[in-house]
C-alpha cells in the first residue's frame, strides 16, 4: 500500500477517529428516532458522517496521484500554543477563577484578551486590526448572546457592575 498524499491520508485518519469517538460517546445517551430525536441523535449522526468522510478522504489519499509534494512538514507549535492559550484565558476571564481570587472579568474583557492572544499566533500583528476585530466580536457577541438569546453571564467585570 503506497500513500500518495500524506496530508490527506492523516487528515482522513483524524476525521475517522474523531467521528468514531463522537458516535461511540453518543451511545451513552438516548438516541430516539427521526421523529423524536434524543440527545444522542445528533452527535451519533454527525460522528457517523464524519467517519464516512474520513474514510473517503483516506481512500482517495491511497488511490489518487497528487501533482505537488504534500508531505507533512514541521509541527507548528507557536500557533497551537497561542490558540489554546487564548481559549483558556477567555474561559478564565469570563467566569473568573475563585481558587486564586480572580473575579469574573466579563464577556467584553474576555473577548478582547482572546483576540489579542490569538492574533499573536499569526505571522503579522496589527494592533489597529486587533482592536477593530475585538470590538466587532464584542458587539456581535453582546447582541447575539445577551440581547437575542437572553443568556445570563457577566458582560463587564464584577468590580464595575457590583
Amino acid at each position: 500500500m503506497n500513500i500518495k498524499s500524506q496530508k490527506d491520508f492523516f487528515a482522513g485518519l483524524m476525521f475517522m477517529s474523531v467521528g468514531v469517538a463522537f458516535a461511540w460517546g453518543a451511545t451513552n445517551y438516548p438516541i430516539g428516532d427521526g421523529a423524536r430525536m434524543g440527545p444522542g441523535y445528533f452527535p451519533l449522526v454527525l460522528g457517523v458522517l464524519l467517519a464516512i468522510l474520513g474514510g473517503l478522504i483516506t481512500f482517495q489519499a491511497l488511490v489518487l496521484e497528487t501533482e505537488v509534494d504534500d508531505r507533512i512538514g514541521a509541527f507548528a507549535w507557536r500557533p497551537l500554543i497561542f490558540i489554546i492559550l487564548a481559549n483558556v484565558v477567555f474561559g478564565v476571564l469570563l467566569g473568573g477563577l475563585p481558587s486564586i481570587g480572580l473575579p469574573p472579568m466579563g464577556m467584553v474583557i474576555a473577548i478582547y484578551a482572546l483576540t489579542f492572544i490569538a492574533s499573536a499566533a499569526g505571522d503579522e500583528f496589527s494592533i489597529k486590526t486587533c482592536l477593530i476585530l475585538a470590538t466587532v466580536l464584542a458587539i456581535g457577541s453582546y447582541l447575539a448572546f445577551i440581547v437575542v438569546l437572553k443568556l445570563q453571564f457577566p458582560v463587564w467585570p464584577a468590580f464595575i457592575t457590583g
